[in-house]
Order: C-alpha cells, then sequence, then structure tokens
C-alpha cells in the first residue's frame, strides 16, 4: 500500500532572524498545511535546508512534525546522506520516533555506482524497517526495479528527473513494484498518467488545496479538470524555481506574512527582480499577499 497518495508537501524549515529553526512558527505550518488539505507532510527535505541543519536539529525537527501531525496524515522524513552510516542511523531514529517513510537523497559527492546504490538504499531499509521515497540522479530504471523487487521495504520513488521517457522506463521496468511520485510541480499529471500516485511538492507550501486538487481529480477521473489547473499553476512554479529551491518558496511565503525567516548560507535572499515577477505570479493565481 502507498505511504500516501496525493499532495505531500516538501515543507520549509522556519527560521528565527538569529537562524535558529523556529519551532513555533513550524507548529503554524503543519497545522495549515493540514488544514489545507495537503495529503502528507515531507520534513527536512531538501526544500527544508536539510544539508544545512546539524544531525541534531535534524532529528529535534522530525521528531517535532511527527508529534505535532500526531497520525493525522502520513509523514516522510528526510533522513538522506552521502554517508550511508548516517543515513542509516537517522532512518532508524525517525523510524523509531513513529515517521510513515524515510525520503533518501541519492548520495551526492561521492557518488556510487549502480551495485553503490543497491547496497546503500539496501542497508539504510533493512537497518530501519520503514519505507522510503527515493530521490536524485543516476538511478538506471534497471537498478529501481531491482531494489523494488529485492529490497522489502524500498517501496517508491520521487521521480524528478524530468525526464518522462526515464520515468517510463523505471515503470515498465518494475511492472507495478513500485509506487512512483513526481518530485516536479511542472508535472504531475504526467507522473500520474503513467500510474504515478502523487507528488512531493514544493508549490504545496503556498497552495495546498490546489495542489492537493490537481492529483485528487486525475484520480477520479477528471483529467481535463486536472490537466487545466496544473496548466494554470505552471508561471507560478516556474517563478518558484526561479533561483535555488528553497530561496524563491521561502521568498513566497514571506510575501504572504508567514514569517518563515532567512535561509542559511550558502543560500541567500531572493534578487528583487526575480520576487517581483515571483508576487505578480502569486497574485494572478490568487494568492493573498500581505
Amino acid at each position: 500500500m502507498a505511504i500516501f497518495e496525493g499532495a505531500g508537501v516538501a515543507l520549509v524549515t522556519p527560521m528565527n532572524e538569529n537562524l535558529e529553526v523556529n519551532y513555533d512558527k513550524l507548529e503554524e505550518l503543519l497545522e495549515e498545511q493540514i488544514a489545507g488539505g495537503t495529503d502528507a507532510i515531507v520534513i527536512c527535505g531538501t526544500t527544508g535546508e536539510s544539508a544545512t541543519l546539524t544531525e541534531e536539529e535534524h532529528m529535534r525537527t522530525i521528531r517535532f512534525a511527527i508529534d505535532k501531525v500526531n497520525h493525522r496524515i502520513p509523514v516522510v522524513a528526510g533522513t538522506g546522506s552521502n554517508s550511508t552510516a548516517t543515513a542509516t542511523q537517522m532512518s532508524k531514529e525517525a523510524a523509531e520516533a513513529g515517521a510513515d517513510g524515510i525520503l533518501l537523497v541519492t548520495p551526492y559527492y561521492n557518488k556510487g555506482t549502480q551495485n553503490g546504490l543497491i547496497k546503500h538504499y539496501t542497508t539504510i531499509t533493512e537497518e530501519a524497517k520503514v519505507p522510503p521515497s527515493r530521490t536524485g540522479c543516476s538511478l538506471a530504471a534497471s537498478t529501481v526495479a531491482y531494489l523494488a523487487k529485492n529490497a522489502e521495504y524500498v517501496t517508491a520513488i520521487k521521480e524528478a528527473s524530468g525526464d518522462i521517457s526515464h520515468v517510463a522506463d523505471i515503470m515498465y521496468a518494475c511492472d507495478g513494484a513500485i509506487d512512483l511520485y513526481s518530485g516536479n510541480d511542472d508535472q504531475i499529471v504526467p507522473i500520474l498518467s503513467l500510474g504515478g500516485k502523487g507528488v512531493i511538492s514544493v508549490l504545496s507550501n503556498v497552495a495546498p488545496k490546489e495542489t492537493h486538487d490537481i492529483v485528487a481529480l486525475f484520480l477520479e477521473g477528471k483529467i481535463k479538470e486536472s490537466r487545466e489547473l496544473q496548466l494554470k499553476a505552471l508561471p507560478l512554479v516556474h517563478a518558484l524555481f526561479s533561483e535555488v529551491n528553497p530561496i524563491p518558496v521561502k521568498a513566497a511565503l514571506n510575501l504572504m506574512g508567514k514569517e518563515v525567516g532567512p535561509l542559511r548560507l550558502p543560500l541567500t535572499e531572493m534578487e528583487a527582480a526575480h520576487q517581483e515577477v515571483l508576487a505578480e505570479e502569486m497574485k494572478k493565481f490568487g494568492i493573498k499577499l500581505a
């Protein structure tokens, strides 16, 4: 059974002005997402600035989200690392805390071979015993299929390559053995058309209901309505990725008056020209600014 169907928000990590994690604001965001119809919370992924969180902050934030959501919707914890040992330990801790799934990035910098990736994911999931949704590059369709069919806890993939042909190859090779989620907000409908279960979404931070509806309408067989909403969102999606994620989405939330705070270096604040375009596209989409 899929961890979730629909739109899982790749939630930002709000910061105070001193760059400490703002847990009061995080609780507000979690409640707003649940009220807005989001189908799952993805905490401490790339959008959550996981790369600049200390391990202590990382695990505290995951535990906090699991505790506050309290089983109302699934929580998927980002526990990936370029170190298999680190990812294994964080994944075990997330599972013990009650995470419904884990999000494991393909190792960066010290990139593994396809055999190395198989061992990486197998080692982590056998230890954590919780289903992962995986994201990254250079995962051959045959590697995904091997993991899906041979690693008990490998059940899902977040596909963000942007290559629809590669996605089709994965689904053909897996032959129903993997749950597929779009990792790109501009490809939700195309991924669903290949058998996808939903999306892990940046857009959901600012438009949870609409992102949920794109998936829900498609799964209800209302393809035309789903497609129209997907296309309506494209200019806003492009604005949300006009700079490195999560720079624009944090700017967007601050424009909405959500006060999610600054970013940790090496991320910097959004350029004024890009922010102007972002604000305009948000208004066109019907999002109220502060």
